[in-house]
């Protein structure tokens, strides 16, 4: 198993926003989490990276069964863990090649690397500051590339693209999941992703989804089975439906 989470309860300045969850993702697959604003998506996927302004008060993360739970987030990048924010910080004072070479350990990977995310423009630019939403994803995706982590945390990875820059944002998301540059084992890369309009899922396969609710599970289905009634019903009613059949 990559990825285990039990009971886990997440606070955020003296706030509950995770009250209970339990999630597994095995090698190589790709896990879906839906979900109305506010509901601790990206809280869970702040707790599994280990960003400091989420306060896990109970239950536990293991990954590759190591537990993580209280571990310093760059021990866990190290161990294969990367993320993509939806809002990353800017990062004034920081050239993008600077911390593409580090993560990369090479400097001419990170050159060639930003060829293929149209960010060679971009590299002697303080990272973030005075990009565009489509080139603030594509600096993201090539930092997260460069690491080749072995999971993924995806939080809305389309949000703020326009059309011209989401086959680029989805076929390199594709790329690092199912590319064989990255893929130290042979099972593959796995994922845990945010989205809200799915768009993401016409580039990935996935293989679980998940509604978050509340700060709770409050169903799970087939990704797109799971979007089609969230379209047509809204998350109040799919979660109705589903737990009757449950």
């Amino acid at each position: 198993m990559v990825l285990k989470i039990e009971d886990l309860h997440v606070e955020i300045a003296g706030k509950e926003i995770l009250r209970g969850i339990d999630l597994e993702i095995g090698t190589g697959q790709t896990t879906v989490l839906f979900g109305p604003n506010g509901s601790g998506k990206s809280t869970l996927l702040a707790a599994v990276m280990g960003l400091g302004h989420c306060k896990v008060t109970k239950g536990r993360i293991t990954f590759f069964d190591i537990d993580i739970t209280n571990m310093p987030i760059d021990e866990r990048a190290r161990l294969g863990i990367g993320m993509m924010m939806q809002r990353p910080p800017n990062i004034v004072g920081v050239k993008l090649k600077d911390l593409v070479t580090i993560i990369s350990g090479d400097s001419k990977t990170a050159m060639d690397m930003s060829n293929e995310f149209k960010m060679d423009k971009f590299l002697e630019r303080d990272v973030n500051v005075g990009f565009s939403g489509g080139e603030i994803k594509r600096s993201e995706l090539l930092q997260l590339a460069s690491q080749c982590p072995q999971f993924i945390l995806l939080d809305e990875p389309e949000s703020g693209v326009d059309l011209e820059n989401i086959d680029l944002v989805g076929n390199k998301v594709r790329g690092l999941l199912y590319g064989n540059a990255c893929n130290k084992r042979e099972d593959g890369v796995s994922a845990l992703v945010i989205t809200h309009t799915g768009q993401i899922l016409d580039y990935i396969g996935a293989d679980r989804a998940y509604v978050l609710k509340d700060g709770m599970i409050a169903c799970s289905g087939r990704p797109t089975d799971l979007l089609k009634d969230i379209r047509m019903k809204g998350y109040g009613e799919c979660v109705k439906c589903r737990m009757i059949k449950m």
